[in-house]
């Protein structure tokens, strides 16, 4: 049996086919993209050698190429593929778990730096999927941003970002 067959106790969410043309078609997107961005670099071969742009136009090129053979295989060739699942709805919902909070950890990063959204983000990870008590969660996002915090911006001397919107560490009094 296969690993991507579908399981009767566990609903689909998206099928292999149509996971292979949307990633197709973005592959395909992004190789345009590239090949614009070298034809305005210069994307021939110069006096002296190849412009900056040449070896970006072939590749993306390449990825163009490749992308529609995949997307060709996927709308045309494989359409048993339709009926095999990609993800079922629990796995899904494992990953978003884990992913939804992390592009909030990122966003946070920019808006209120990065010491303060990784005491947030430990915390709040450690008492939802750890099951820690409130105390012992606090406790270690504190020490490990604490600890980032000398490493960094004291030792390394290498200054991280502290918050574009508001820079909590201020009040504390802590450039």
């Amino acid at each position: 049996m296969s690993e991507h067959s579908n399981n009767s106790n566990q609903e689909s969410v998206i099928s292999v086919r149509a996971m292979d043309i949307i990633t197709a078609l973005l592959f395909i997107a992004v190789g345009f993209v590239v090949m614009t961005g070298s034809i305005k670099l210069g994307a021939s071969w110069g006096s002296d050698g190849p412009e900056a742009g040449y070896f970006p136009f072939y590749i993306s090129l390449i990825i163009i190429l490749s992308s529609v053979v995949t997307l060709y295989q996927a709308a045309v060739v494989d359409r048993k593929k339709k009926k095999e699942s990609f993800v079922d709805r629990e796995s899904l919902n494992q990953v978003m778990a884990v992913l939804l909070p992390a592009i909030v950890f990122v966003l946070g990063v920019q808006l209120i730096g990065i010491y303060v959204s990784s005491v947030i983000y430990i915390a709040i990870f450690m008492v939802w999927l750890g099951k820690y008590p409130v105390w012992k969660a606090i406790a270690v996002a504190v020490g490990v941003s604490a600890t980032l915090y000398l490493m960094f911006e004291y030792w390394f001397q290498v200054p991280l970002p502290h918050g574009s919107w508001i820079n909590p560490l201020e009040f504390l009094g802590v450039q």
